[in-house]
Parts: C-alpha cells; structure tokens; sequence
C-alpha cells in the first residue's frame, strides 16, 4: 500500500522521531552557508558548487506524475543509474504536500531523498505551487475550491480560469507557507547531506488565455503607476535590455512615471509586461522568504513561445527572452531564467538566454536521440551548469539511450570541463544536414569542424536528412586538445603566417579516469585518414586526445 494513505497519525510519529534524529546530527555537524550549494563565476561562465567542488548536472527529469507515487518510482531508480545520470529534477506536489491547510506530509519528499542517496544521485526539488504550466492545478483542493477566499484570473470577457491571480495576498501566503514549510524541512533533513542541490520555483510560469489578467485585482494594479524599482531598473539598464522593453519604452518617451500604458503604449505586449512584473513580485516573495529558511540556488523555468504568436496565445509573462528584464528586475532573488526546449530552434533560443547576468542551465527539453549531441553543444558552446531531458524515466532500454553513451563521456570529462568553463578554451559543435560545417578557433589553429557525413563515406549520407550529430573542443596545452562526441570529422590548420599548415603529431583514443587522461588506441593510420582529419563516425561516441604540430 502507499504510504501516503498510512494513518495521519502513525506515519507523523514517525517524522517526529526522524527529524529528531537528524536534528541531533545537525546540532553535531552544523552547515555554513558556504559549503551549502551555490553559484560561482569563472571566467565568463556560472558553475554550480556542490559539495566545495564545481558539478556538472548530467541530468533528468522525471514526468509530471511519477514522483506522486514511491512506489512507482522504485524501479525508477535502477534505470536512471544505467543511464549514468548524476542528477534527477523532481516535481514536489503543493497539493500532497499539504492536503489540509496547515498540515503537511512529507513522506514524499523523504523517500525521494532516502532513494537518491541509495543510487548516489542529487535532486533538484520542482516545486509545483501556485502555477504548473500556467494553470493552478496542483493546488491543494482547500485552495481550488474556495474562489472567494482563492481567486482565480479572470479573461476580457469576466470568465475566470483555473489559475490563480497573483494579485491576491492570500494566494500569495499560502504558496509562501507551504515553500516555507517544505525549505524547513529539506534543511532539516538533508542539509548535512545535501542530496537536493537546487530548487525550481513554480513551473513554467505564463498566463492564458489573454496576455495579462483581467480580473477586479488586476485592473486596479493596471492603472497605478509603474513601480520605481522598475523604472529604475530601465534607466539603469537602458543600454543592455532586451530590443522588446527598450524599444517599446523609448518609444512612449522613456518616460521615469505614469501607469503601464503611459510608459509602454496600449497594446498587448503591453500586457505581457505588466503580468510579467507581477508574477515576478509573487514568485520573488517566495524566493525570498524560502531563501531565508534554506538559501539554496533557485530558479525559474520558461515555456517558450513562438515566432509570430500574440501574446495570450502563449503562456505569456514568463521569463522569456523579450521580458526576461522585467523579471530581472521584479525577482532579484532568483538566480537565473532557464529555457524550456520542444522546437527546433535550440540555437537560437540558447543564444538569447546567454547573458553575462544569467548562468546558463537547460532544466526541460524534449527526451529524443537528438540529446545525446545537444548536450555536448550545450556544455561546451554555452558553458551550460547541466543538461535534463524531460520524462527520462520513460526510456525501456536505458543502457542503450544515445544520451547514456554522451553521459558516460562527460561524466569522464567533467573535471577538464569545469577546470576549462569561462576561460576561452573550450567550445562546442552541432550538426544535422542543414547546418552541416562549423569553424572553432582555440589556441592559434583554426578547427574546421563537420557532420561525418559530409565525407559521403556512407550510403545514409544521400538520404533527406541527417541524424543530429555533435561534439567538443578543450584545449589542454599549447597544442594540445581533446575532442569527444559523436559523428564529427575535424580538420586543422594553423593560424601562424609563417606555417600555416597543422599536422597531427598524434592521435589517441581513450577515457578520462579521475581527471588523468589513460590512452588506448593510437589513431595515427586509417582512422585518422592518414593523418588527413579527426574523426568520430555516426552512431559511435568517443574521446580523442590530439597533439598538433605547424610546418
């Protein structure tokens, strides 16, 4: 049986004396603030701190349902570990939470944690509040069915949705209690330990069905002037915001007072700022008061939105690109916005969340062969904290998962790829047949990098279109450099005047073991083509160490 259907009573003993255990153990070993998980800068990149050590996430997340069931999961676990994650993102339910106002049951979260730590995997906590994917429907019943003391948004035509106002206190403090309650709780439990390592606040934020809330609340918050800390932060800003709020405000005068449309315009991406500001507010409040309790990195996700979509016709008000401003400035506690990936368009997107002031991570996207060159891209061009396919449980042969052969190379790599993130020597590729050929310059020689089927050595090279293929580039001496990925081919040359010619002196295959680089083959004959290129075939994964020389 469940245990969440355990007598009330019997399983709130049982807390009792667990927290009592790990307050004893507390007590003994306090936690400073520094050695809890944290974000650090190196170079131009944000690197996630576990444990006093930069950590890579190699990740996944779970579907929306699996973490509600313990016992659903248990045959989980087995899987993710053939997959060589190192992390999972877990949904935490505010509905099981706390299904009577004030009472909360844990039960959840603690065999979560109790079975991370069994397969020596870390957590990242998805709180599932007051907004999943816009609407309000992991809410507890308490709060969906008291709409007067609980409102919902309202559209233009007076229709309310199941999604709460942010502009109600009470829908506020509710949230805030129970993300309050659950902070206390995973520091008193896990704060010697630190299984969870940071926190998603809420889930694709956004409102539908129009671009801002209608209701009563809002509309009143509509006419009232634009908050100073906003303004401010334009006027601070002015020269580094997005094209979106820049443009939109300097066109109405940049104007330092006045309401939304006097600052803004009269118009629905109007709208969208105005919602986004206020959706800012409440999930900073929570931030900030969840921080106050167990300061771990947070963040927020976003649903992305189309080009050429009407605000309301996407969850609008998010973190997205054309607004992430606003919430810069309406959620100081937050550590950054992440993108949430289900089109095509990874480049791009990726290109507009790359912010000096917003460390790089991909929480959600689409669990496809597509990931296991996606993930070298990401890490290697964007210095990403982590990478985390969505519904990784799903998979039947974990093993076998094209993203399972890339973590087995980039847990090997990981300490060469954190002691290299920021500092410029370090890059990424990614390939399909439309975006064929890249160029990567390291270190005065000149990479050009291809899909291995630009070779036109296999039969599949003639079909319409190409698997996803991808890879990296570190840098390891001053002609020294590792490669690794899948179905690539490389060619050098040399960046100096007077030899501009690079030869490859040697060429080796093998593996990373504790940071020290252990060789297995030389490649120096057929598979290097003579010495013509570096080359890691379509549908083999690998790492290659590489010494060049100039004539």
């Amino acid at each position: 049986m469940n245990k969440r259907f355990v007598p009330l009573l019997v399983r709130a003993g049982f807390q009792a004396i667990a927290l009592l255990l790990v307050y004893t153990a507390t007590a003994q070993s306090p936690t400073s603030l520094t050695s809890l998980p944290h974000l650090q800068k190196q170079g131009t990149a944000s690197q996630l701190v576990v444990a006093g050590k930069p950590f890579l996430m190699l990740g996944g997340e779970l579907g929306n349902s699996s973490a509600s069931d313990m016992n659903y999961m248990k045959p989980m676990w087995p899987k993710l570990q053939q997959m060589h994650l190192n992390t999972v993102l877990a949904p935490i339910y505010w509905e099981l939470l706390e299904p009577q106002e004030g009472k909360f049951d844990f039960t959840l979260v603690d065999e979560l944690i109790k079975d991370a730590r069994q397969h020596q995997i870390k957590l990242v906590l998805l709180w599932f509040g007051s907004w999943k994917n816009s609407m309000s429907c992991y809410v507890p019943g308490w709060v969906k069915t008291d709409t007067k003391r609980f409102p919902r948004i309202q559209d233009k035509k007076w229709k309310a949705h199941e999604i709460l106002t942010p502009f109600s206190k009470n829908n506020l403090n509710a949230d805030l209690n129970a993300f309050s309650a659950l902070m206390r709780h995973v520091r008193d439990v896990d704060g010697r330990q630190q299984t969870i390592i940071m926190i998603q606040v809420e889930n694709e934020i956004g409102m539908l069905p129009d671009a801002r809330d209608h209701s009563a609340l809002a509309n009143a918050a509509f006419e009232q002037p634009v908050p100073q800390p906003l303004i401010q932060y334009l006027q601070t800003n002015k020269a580094s915001l997005a094209p979106a709020v820049r443009t939109a405000w300097q066109a109405n005068g940049a104007k330092s007072s006045g309401n939304w449309e006097t600052l803004f315009g009269k118009s629905l991406a109007t709208d969208e700022v105005f919602i986004a500001w206020h959706l800012a507010q409440y999930t900073n409040q929570i931030t900030e008061a969840g921080k106050a309790i167990y300061p771990l990195p947070m963040f927020v996700n976003a649903a992305l939105n189309r080009p050429n979509v009407k605000p309301g016709d996407y969850p609008s008000g998010g973190p997205l690109p054309h607004i992430i401003d606003i919430w810069k400035a309406g959620a100081p506690a937050l550590d950054f916005f992440s993108p949430d990936f289900y089109n095509p368009d990874f480049k791009y997107w990726n290109d507009l969340y790359t912010r000096p002031d917003n460390p790089f991570f991909i929480p959600e996207i689409r669990f496809e062969p597509s990931n296991a060159a996606q993930v070298f891209y990401a890490i290697g061009h964007y210095n990403a904290m982590g990478f985390s396919p969505f519904s990784i449980e799903s998979t039947v042969k974990p093993a076998e998962e094209p993203l399972a052969r890339s973590y087995v190379i980039l847990s090997s790599l990981s300490p060469l790829i954190l002691a290299n993130q920021g500092k410029g020597g370090m890059n990424g590729m990614l390939f399909d047949k439309k975006m064929a050929t890249d160029t990567i310059h390291l270190g005065d020689y000149t990479f050009t990098c291809k899909h291995d089927y630009t070779l036109g050595w296999s039969a599949k090279a003639r079909e319409e279109e190409w698997p996803m293929t991808g890879g990296m580039i570190i840098q390891t001496g001053p002609d020294e450099f590792t490669v690794a990925g899948t179905g690539i081919v490389i060619t050098c040359s040399s960046d100096k005047a007077d030899r501009p010619n690079a030869g490859i002196l040697q060429l080796d295959d093998g593996a990373y073991v504790d940071g020290k680089w252990e060789p297995a083959r030389r490649m120096n004959g057929d598979q290097d083509h003579q010495g013509r290129h570096i080359r890691i075939p379509v549908g083999e994964f690998g790492i290659q160490k590489l010494t060049l020389y100039r004539y």
